[in-house]
């Protein structure tokens, strides 16, 4: 009997079989069958039907977009999440705690709320937009435009990834190299970096990810010009508005498979985090 048992970890839920079910229930209804459903949707397409759909020119140029625009995104969220990341863990300031509770404020704040404000700060008329307006730099419904704002919905995954890597680091081992004669260039590179490069990947990745998908902070200051500032999210909630629930379906299912790669890469870099810490340890 404890042979059966033996794969079962201990829990404080009784009833192992009842937590199963219903947490497969759970991911099933809620997870399962909607992927399911666009999966069916998009099988109904013959292969060169899907094909022309989701390789048409307006889709192509959204896939661009997306896709660079997330990139950019996300290479500048880790650059910077990174270094908001080592302020708040090695400096104390006043102010730290503001600070670091503004990192999570993405996250809460509605994305339509981030797109308006957006827009009404790097607008023509806006506090910023005006001003760069008249060095020739337009933001608002432009490539930039799109950056800025999937680089708000994305530095919370950087430096909420970083800072527990950064806590990690051994002080002594700095003052061990920095005692050998090595340089703070050489430091950073040869013991801090090597410590936070997979939670910085992880961060990257996850920013990433979000960027992808990203709706409502993106609408209102991207302009939505098609083949120029239109995210791929935005053609599909097109195509259903026009009643076009297969050319719907084939991008979703684009995005899906693309999703689908994210998870798995995600999943390795975490894999990778740990067998690193393991093997530090």
């Amino acid at each position: 009997m404890a042979a059966a048992r033996g794969w079962v970890s201990p829990s404080v839920l009784p009833g192992f079989g009842l937590t199963l079910g219903f947490a497969g229930m759970f991911l099933t209804a809620i997870v399962l069958v909607p992927i399911a459903a666009l999966v069916m949707k998009g099988a109904s397409l013959s292969l060169p039907e899907f094909w022309r759909i989701a390789t048409e020119p307006r889709a192509l140029a959204s896939y661009r977009l997306t896709f660079s625009a997330s990139l950019v995104a996300a290479i500048v969220n880790s650059v910077f999440g990174f270094i908001v990341a080592w302020s708040l863990v090695r400096y104390r300031f006043p102010g730290r705690r503001v600070v670091d509770s503004l990192i999570d404020l993405p996250f809460a704040l509605p994305t339509a709320v981030s797109g308006i404000a957006l827009a009404t700060v790097f607008g023509p008329q806006g506090w910023i937009g005006a001003w760069l307006g008249t060095l020739g730099i337009k933001v608002a419904y432009t490539w930039l435009g799109v950056v800025i704002a999937l680089t708000l919905i994305g530095v919370p995954f950087v430096v909420r990834s970083v800072q527990p890597a950064l806590e990690e680091v051994d002080a002594s081992l700095e003052e061990a190299a920095e005692s050998l004669g090595a340089g703070r260039w050489t430091v950073f590179r040869r013991v801090i970096l090597p410590t936070v490069l997979p939670s910085l990947a992880t961060g990257f990745t996850l920013a990433l990810a979000r960027s992808v998908g990203e709706y409502g902070s993106v609408i209102f200051i991207a302009g939505n010009l098609p083949m120029k500032t239109e995210i791929t999210p935005l053609l599909i909630v097109i195509k259903l508005e026009q009643f076009d629930y297969i050319g719907a379906a084939a991008i979703g299912l684009v995005m899906l498979c693309v999703s689908f790669v994210m998870l798995f890469t995600i999943n390795a870099i975490n894999g990778w985090r740990l067998r690193r810490m393991s093997g530090r340890r």
